[in-house]
């Protein structure tokens, strides 16, 4: 039995793993990077010192480790992004990352008022926000015109990876459908019309599935990687659609909840659902939808608060876990980098509310834990307000851990499964390989990762924080205009 592998670009780490055909973990390998903050709401990535760099770098290593044959590769990455590339696919600048990134808010007003914000979330399902890929495109023609006058293509992290180890130009349906205002996610097409009009002069890829085998590995690509010239390539997608694929979180019903640097959402639904709150997308798989959510941050914090302090996460989590549910009074709200769902404002700006002299950095970090949950819960309220009401959680992502996930259960009310493989989406590229390749069906995934446990809600905590969500969500609307005001500071001083 051959293997299959699976290489992810994070946003702060790249994981690649070895799987053989019956799900079995055989290695696996981490890289860290760095992600540049240039300016306040720009967050970028060098595709050749990040993306390429980490590709080759992990492949090589897991290469080696295999010893014997690797019969197909998967790719992720952060997405949508924006690369420019010029005639002979040479990055022109480094790559405008995900919603994270807030620069193109003028393009967002200004396309919503030509195309008209509910005819785009109507036609697209999802509203132009800071995530969508459309305003980053105009932005670049409008902001640096000697960038974007040598730009042929553009691509994100998981198509740049297959175009180097293939030779194909092509995005997986479901990253296009995060391109607003530029995709029809009813038609599965390219808005051929808006595509000149936003960006003027560029090749469009060719749409494809994520599980579709785009091509091979070219020679070149095996002399780079030190992969077998010759095995088969499939498209990949955005991460967190490959984590839902990697914990079985493809049928109607299911919800993926996606404990990493930001908080994601992926909740798959019978036909397409739109709200101006969430995103509206196509599945990694044909014929499937999703409505999908972001928090901005949430490993993030907990990365900042340990930073701060000076310590480290074991330590965090065990001054937190002698904190009693609430915080004894403490309360946040986790908007540190902005917010994406259901808020889609970029400025909002992270607060600690009921701070006295008793409390410990034990205690922040259980509220910075309390804080990523209601803001789990606003956003599953938001799906169930949209008819797309979630029926089973499955959590994935390192930040899974025990007391954060309790956290989450008891915040919401609902159980949480955890499946045997927390890899995330690495194992779910080597899945989508398998699918490509022939070696495995879509159902398969119950197989190849089952649920081990399942994390119960504890009704006496969910009752403390019954009445705290209800503060959390007042929290925002009563310090907004301050936080808008600070933001705008924020801006002016940089």
């Amino acid at each position: 039995m051959g293997l299959l592998l699976g290489i992810d670009i994070g946003t702060s780490s790249s994981k690649g793993v070895l799987v053989r055909g019956d799900g079995t973990l055989v290695a696996q390998a981490v890289r860290e990077h760095a992600t540049s903050t240039p300016r306040p709401g720009w967050v970028e990535h060098d595709a050749e010192e990040v993306w390429w760099a980490d590709f080759t770098a992990l492949a090589a290593e897991l290469t080696t480790a295999a010893g014997e044959g690797i019969d197909a590769v998967g790719v992720s990455g952060i997405g949508p992004c924006l690369l420019p590339v010029d005639a002979a696919g040479t990055p022109l600048r480094p790559a405008i990352l995900y919603g994270v990134d807030t620069r193109a808010g003028a393009e967002i007003e200004a396309q919503a008022a030509r195309y008209g914000a509910e005819a785009v979330i109507a036609q697209c399902g999802s509203p132009l926000t800071s995530q969508a890929v459309g305003p980053k495109l105009e932005w670049l023609r409008r902001h640096e015109p000697d960038v974007y006058a040598r730009t042929r293509r553009w691509y994100m992290a998981s198509s740049l990876l297959a175009h180097r180890l293939t030779g194909a130009y092509v995005l997986d349906h479901h990253s296009a459908s995060q391109c607003t205002p530029l995709y029809d996610l009813r038609e599965r097409r390219w808005i051929a019309g808006r595509c000149e009009e936003i960006a003027p002069g560029l090749d469009w890829p060719e749409l494809v599935w994520p599980a579709d085998v785009v091509g091979e590995v070219t020679p070149a690509a095996a002399a780079a990687t030190g992969l077998p010239a010759g095995i088969p390539v499939v498209a990949g997608t955005v991460d967190a659609w490959a984590e839902s694929t990697a914990v079985g979180a493809t049928g109607a019903g299911d919800l993926m909840l996606m404990y990493g640097t930001t908080m994601f959402l992926v909740n798959v639904v019978e036909q397409p659902v739109s709200s101006p709150k969430l995103w509206g997308t196509a599945g990694a798989f044909a014929g499937t939808y999703c409505l999908a959510a972001g928090m901005a941050t949430s490993g993030a914090v907990t990365g900042w608060l340990r930073d701060l302090t000076g310590s480290d996460y074991a330590t965090l989590v065990a001054e937190a876990a002698a904190v009693p549910p609430g915080a004894e009074g403490l309360l946040m709200l986790p908007y540190f980098a902005g917010e994406r769902t259901p808020l889609f404002d970029p400025d909002a700006r992270g607060l600690v509310h009921g701070l006295t002299l008793r409390h410990t950095r034990g205690h922040l970090y259980r509220a910075a834990l309390e804080a990523t949950a209601y803001g789990v819960r606003h956003n599953l309220a938001a799906m169930t307000e949209a008819g797309g009401a979630p029926a089973r959680l499955v959590a994935v992502g390192g930040g899974a851990r025990e007391l954060w996930t309790q956290i989450v259960s008891d915040v919401t009310g609902k159980e949480q499964q955890i499946p045997r493989h927390l890899i995330g989406a690495a194992y779910g590229d080597a899945f989508l390989a398998a699918v490509g390749a022939g070696m495995a069906a879509p159902a398969d995934i119950a197989a190849w990762n089952p649920v081990e446990s399942t994390v119960t809600p504890d009704p006496a905590a969910g009752a403390v924080y019954e009445d705290l969500y209800g503060h959390y969500l007042d929290l925002y609307p009563a310090t907004k205009d301050v936080a808008h005001a600070l933001a705008a500071r924020q801006h002016a001083d940089a």
